[in-house]
């Protein structure tokens, strides 16, 4: 399993797509959405929709590594990777674990690189930093879970990134994370607390402006790790499949 985790973010580090859409490209839509939405508006505003943008773009762009899941789990499935470690003692959860961990850290050097981005260059308030922590830790746990269990079942890296990209941007929207979900449709809001985004964003800024209550936070980390669970259950119904792929 710590071979397989070095493997993993040794191709992590090498990948320049991985940086870019993780890195670079967040902190670009970050400063442009901020500058094109506080341009007109006074400073009580400005700050409002800079504490709702820089946890939104920060829970949105995560859901992106599940490209780079999806395409290294598949590159492994190809190359006959996954069916010659069927044949060694290593077992199928130790080489998912192994995987899952490095991409879990570079989830949280993300959160806390966007995070910090956005306290030194737009001076957010961070008044909760551990339960922030925690649910940062909460949306890692979930993102890799839906990212494992999308990983072991799409048949082609097309599909994954199809897939990914209707999860973060669908998500995104009816979430509430590019606009205020109060400001929705109403069968739009009933949808949006459905969505892991929505409890990641509204802790996160709860935490943020140090208004998240005990109740709050159990309810949004709860939400978070269901959905990792139930992506870890899917992961291990079909990792059969994803084997049975392999050898074939």
């Amino acid at each position: 399993m710590k071979a397989m985790f070095k493997l993993e973010m040794w191709k992590n580090m090498q990948d320049k797509g991985l940086i870019f859409w993780t890195f670079i490209l967040p902190i670009i839509f970050t400063v442009l959405f901020i500058s094109i939405l506080t341009s007109t508006v006074n400073d009580e505003v400005k700050e409002s929709i800079i504490t709702s943008i820089i946890p939104g773009y920060t829970v949105m762009f995560v859901f992106f590594i599940i490209i780079a899941m999806g395409t290294s789990f598949l590159q492994d499935r190809d190359t006959g990777f996954v069916a010659r470690l069927a044949s060694t003692p290593l077992s199928p959860i130790r080489y998912v674990v192994g995987k899952s961990f490095s991409f879990a850290l570079v989830l949280l050097i993300q959160i806390f690189v966007l995070l910090t981005f956005g306290k030194v260059v737009y001076t957010v308030t961070i008044e909760q930093p551990v339960p922030l922590l925690m649910l940062s830790l909460g949306l890692i746990a979930a993102v890799v879970g839906i990212g494992l269990f999308i990983s072991v079942t799409i048949p082609t890296n097309n599909m994954g990134i199809a897939i990914t990209q209707v999860i973060a941007l669908v998500g995104a929207i009816i979430g509430g994370l590019w606009f205020p979900l109060d400001t929705m449709p109403t069968v739009i809001q009933n949808i949006g607390v459905f969505t892991p985004q929505y409890w990641a964003h509204d802790g996160f800024q709860q935490a943020m402006t140090g208004t998240l209550s005990v109740p709050d936070f159990l309810r949004s980390i709860g939400v978070l790790l269901l959905y990792s669970a139930i992506g870890l259950i899917g992961t291990i119904i079909t990792y059969p499949i994803f084997l049975r792929r392999a050898k074939s």
